[in-house]
């Protein structure tokens, strides 16, 4: 596997670190397109037009609160407002239960159109790509920091503080500084087992958590041009593990396919929405490549997501429980992989399995595929769609002394629960394989192949 960091100054840059003229990044380039500018630079400062602002049951109620001290009696739009009580939900708790009545009823006293109530919520970045709502070329921010997931449809999406929301949902824009922009070019073919989640966490382990910080971080190469829009998902999600302000993935036919059959579902106004591409000579902080014909599945192991290496390395380290969902892996192809590997097996008596499917619709066509069938045969537990353990919410709370592994995006310490409490992050695959023989393991040594 080769790596190398070249481009220090490529092409499109001056000496002083400023950009050719007629030179832009896709990154760059929606940005220009919303603050009305013919082009922008790393460094910039600009406010610019947002096409859809989002927040959660845990972020939005602050944002609502900030909204009111403000003094803003209205929304600026309320079909480009999306309030998703994902968190904790199906409340938990009373206190849940309360974050959750701030989000319904503001989204009542505003006419707010993408309001989801639970029985028709889903994890936030698994439905609204799933509902048409996020698009090419659009300026999307959301009070959650995988916001970025929606990169991976060539859109501008980032995280934002609550404080941005309340100012966003009222004025419909957003202060931003133009960030640089780092190039990761992919080649080789992918092995089996392997996937998305282990391209971004091998990105993450090169450049460490904070080597993309405040950075585009854009993704291409023939290894991207050949996945599936989920683990395009999956990779864009990760971005902010590495610190990146974004990430970003060029649409293609891939992504029109997939834009083409969700965009029906669309139910907000959005700006236009514009498949571009970098230039030729695009600027670029810096560029690495990789030839990813040898990438193992990868383990990242407690406490960062950087700490990731070939699954074997892990091999026979004993686990208690296994997630396998989230906004990073909870969506069919996912489930769908799981399955594989599980049918015909149980789960290891000392082992907890659960199955949480990304959105209704993930989990009505994962039941209606058999899936959940499989799943239940090998003594696993379904849940709602809902974040759940993934932030230690509820759902899957570690106790002290357990180790999990899980195909969500952190493992932070006490990220899933009890400070003493571990958590490995893997892919589905991984995931299902561990589960069947209580420690690390890798897919081939039960799906033999």
């Amino acid at each position: 596997m080769t790596f190398w960091r070249e481009n220090r100054h490529p092409r499109g840059w001056h000496s002083a670190g400023t950009q050719d003229p007629i030179s832009m990044n896709i990154t760059e380039k929606i940005l220009a397109s919303r603050c009305g500018k013919d082009r922008v630079s790393p460094g910039q400062y600009v406010v610019a037009d947002v096409d859809l602002c989002l927040g959660n049951d845990v972020t939005a109620p602050i944002a609502i609160e900030e909204f009111r001290k403000a003094g803003f009696e209205s929304v600026f739009d309320n079909t480009r407002i999306a309030l998703i009580p994902d968190h904790f939900t199906p409340n938990k708790d009373i206190k849940a239960a309360q974050l959750s009545a701030t989000l319904r009823n503001f989204a009542r006293e505003h006419d707010i159109v993408n309001y989801f109530e639970v029985g028709r919520v889903g994890i936030e970045h698994v439905l609204l790509p799933e509902q048409g709502m996020t698009g090419p070329g659009e300026l999307i921010i959301g009070a959650d920091s995988h916001t970025c997931t929606y990169g991976a449809l060539g859109a501008f999406s980032t995280g934002v503080g609550s404080t941005d929301l309340a100012a966003a949902m009222a004025t419909g824009k957003v202060w931003l500084r133009i960030p640089e922009s780092l190039k990761f070019h992919y080649s080789g073919v992918l092995p089996e087992w392997v996937g998305g989640k282990d391209v971004i966490l091998h990105t993450i382990a090169r450049i460490g958590v904070d080597g993309a910080l405040y950075k585009a971080m854009e993704f291409c190469g023939p290894i991207i041009e050949n996945l599936p829009m989920d683990d395009r998902f999956t990779i864009c999600n990760m971005a902010i593990e590495a610190g990146g302000k974004n990430g970003i993935i060029a649409p293609d036919d891939t992504t029109r396919a997939y834009w083409e059959e969700h965009a029906p579902a669309r139910n907000h106004s959005a700006l236009s929405v514009q498949f571009l591409a970098s230039d030729a000579d695009a600027g670029y902080a810096e560029t690495y490549e990789w030839d990813l014909s040898s990438l193992a599945p990868q383990v990242a192991a407690p406490f960062l997501p950087s700490n990731a290496a070939p699954v074997d390395n892990y091999k026979d380290t004993e686990i208690d429980q296994v997630v396998i969902g989230s906004c990073t892996n909870g969506r069919l192809s996912d489930l769908r992989i799981a399955a594989e590997i599980l049918k015909g097996h149980r789960t290891a008596p000392n082992v907890r399995t659960l199955i949480f499917p990304g959105s209704q619709e993930v989990y009505r066509r994962a039941m209606n595929e058999g899936l959940f069938d499989t799943f239940l045969d090998a003594d696993c537990a379904i849940s709602p769609p809902t974040c759940g353990p993934c932030l230690g919410g509820h759902m899957g709370i570690l106790a002290a002394g357990e180790r999990a592994l899980s195909t969500t995006n952190r493992n932070f310490r006490g990220r899933m629960g009890h400070p003493e409490s571990e958590v490995f992050l893997c892919n589905p695959a991984v995931a299902a394989a561990s589960a069947v023989t209580g420690t690390i393991t890798h897919p081939k040594d039960v799906a033999g192949k």
